[in-house]
């Protein structure tokens, strides 16, 4: 997997919540982070993270989640530069979640990370 970068100033805490910030985004009047950025802050690929989401759909109601649209993507691709737009097919267009559905997702993905992951997003 590649360089993490919410992991990289492991020492001093105030660093990765920098990078967590930075990765929060506006949608729809919404603060949500992107599917693929919150796999690499629970340190699983987006892959598994999505499998997770949709394994225990139930517990992500619209306002925990939602599918960006293709016009959306593109806005925020032309906006940042991002190598995971060439990574993902372009049917494939990213899960954005709000802080409930990140908070969610500590509890799907059963890990130790997200769990320390939860109560810094918090």
């Amino acid at each position: 997997m590649a360089k993490n970068e919410f992991y990289e100033n492991e020492g001093n805490p105030n660093d990765g919540l920098e990078a967590i910030k930075q990765k929060i985004i506006e949608l729809r009047g919404l603060r949500v982070m992107l599917d693929f950025d919150l796999a690499n802050l629970y340190r699983v690929e987006t892959r598994a993270l999505n499998q997770a989401v949709k394994r225990n759909i139930k517990r992500f109601p619209d306002d925990f989640m939602f599918r960006i649209t293709a016009t959306e993507w593109d806005n925020i691709s032309s906006q940042f530069v991002m190598t995971s737009k060439t990574k993902r097919p372009k049917s494939a267009l990213p899960m954005a979640f709000t802080e409930y559905g990140a908070l969610m997702l500590s509890s799907v993905l059963h890990s130790s990370i997200a769990v320390d992951m939860s109560i810094k997003i918090t």
